[in-house]
C-alpha cells in the first residue's frame, strides 16, 4: 500500500512508477510463507502413520505402469538389455530428490508436499506453479495407472469389456482423446477415491496389503524371467548406444514418481521429522 501511494503522489515520474511496481510485484513474487516453530507439530488431523506405514505408501505410489508398462517398452525402443543402467541413472536421480523431500519434510512437517516446501523456502510464485504442476502430477499419474489397469484387466477378457462399450456407446473421434470411453478406468478412479474419504489408517491398510501382492507379482516374474531367458538377447547389451541409454533413463524416473507422496502426510505421520526421511529412503531402495 505504501508503494501504490507513492506511485499516486504528484512529484513520482511515470519512470519510477514503472519501477515501484516491478519492485511491489517481485516483492508479493518472493512473499514467503511463515510458520510459527510453535506449530509445527501442531494439526487437526490424526497423527497415526508409522514408518511402515509410509514406506508402504510411498512404495504402493511407485509401482505401477512404470513398472509393468514402462519397462518393455524402454527395452525395445530406447534401450536394449542396457535398460538395467537406465533404471540405475533414473534411481540415483530418484534417491537425490527424495533426500531433498526428506530434508524439507523434517524441518517443515505440513502438509502440502512440494508446494507447502517451496512457499516457505523460495516465495509465492514459485509455490503457485509447482502447486499447479502436482496437480497435473497427480491427474496424469492416476489417470494412466487407471487406464493401464483397465487394458491390463480387459485383456483377460480379449477386449470384451472395450468392444461392448465401442458397439453400445460408439467410438469417440477426437484427436488426442482415447478411441472410446473407458468405463472401467473411471470406475477404478471412483473406488480409489472412496477408499481415501474413509480414512488414513484404513486407507493404509489397503495399500499394505495391495502392496505386498504386488511385491509378490514382481518376484515371481522376476524369477519365471530368470528361468526363461535367453542368453542371446543380451549379446547387443547397448544397441541404441549412450543416448538410448540416457533417453532411457529419462523415461524410467517416471517408475519412481509418486514417492513425494509421502510428504503429503507430514501431519498424519506419528513423528515427521524422523518417519518421513526414513520412509521416502526405504521406498526408493525397495
Amino acid at each position: 500500500m505504501q508503494i501504490i501511494n507513492r506511485i499516486r503522489s504528484p512529484g513520482v515520474t511515470n519512470s519510477a512508477n514503472c519501477w515501484l511496481l516491478m519492485a511491489s510485484l517481485l516483492k508479493s513474487f518472493t512473499r514467503k510463507k511463515f510458520i510459527d516453530p510453535g506449530t509445527l507439530t501442531s494439526t487437526q488431523l490424526s497423527r497415526c502413520l508409522s514408518i511402515f506405514d509410509l514406506t508402504t505408501l510411498g512404495i504402493g505410489s511407485t509401482l505401477g505402469a512404470g513398472i509393468y508398462v514402462l519397462a518393455g517398452d524402454v527395452a525395445r525402443n530406447d534401450a536394449g538389455p542396457s535398460i538395467v543402467i537406465s533404471f540405475a541413472i533414473a534411481a540415483v536421480a530418484s534417491i537425490l530428490s527424495g533426500l531433498c523431500y526428506g530434508e524439507f519434510g523434517a524441518r517443515v512437517p505440513k502438509a502440502g508436499s512440494a508446494y507447502v516446501y517451496s512457499y516457505v523456502a523460495i516465495g509465492e510464485l514459485c509455490a503457485f506453479v509447482i502447486g499447479w504442476n502436482l496437480i497435473l502430477e497427480y491427474v496424469i499419474g492416476t489417470s494412466s495407472v487407471a487406464r493401464a489397469w483397465s487394458a491390463y484387466f480387459d485383456s483377460l477378457f480379449d477386449g470384451r469389456i472395450k468392444n461392448f462399450t465401442i458397439s453400445t456407446i460408439g467410438e469417440v473421434h477426437v484427436k488426442g482423446l482415447a478411441d472410446y470411453l473407458d468405463i472401467l478406468s473411471v470406475l477404478v478412479v471412483l473406488g480409489l477415491t472412496v477408499v481415501l474419504v474413509v480414512g488414513i489408517k484404513k486407507t493404509s491398510w489397503f495399500n499394505t496389503v495391495f502392496t505386498l501382492i504386488n511385491m509378490f507379482v514382481i518376484v515371481f516374474i522376476v524369477c519365471v524371467g530368470v528361468y526363461y531367458a535367453e542368453h542371446k538377447n543380451w549379446s547387443d547389451f547397448a544397441p541404441y548406444g549412450v543416448s538410448g541409454i540416457l533417453s532411457g533413463a529419462a523415461t524410467c524416473f517416471y517408475a519412481f514418481v509418486g514417492f513425494d507422496v509421502i510428504a503429503t502426510t507430514g501431519e498424519e505421520a506419528r513423528n515427521p521429522s524422523k518417519g518421513i526421511p526414513i520412509s521416502i529412503v526405504l521406498a526408493l531402495c525397495k
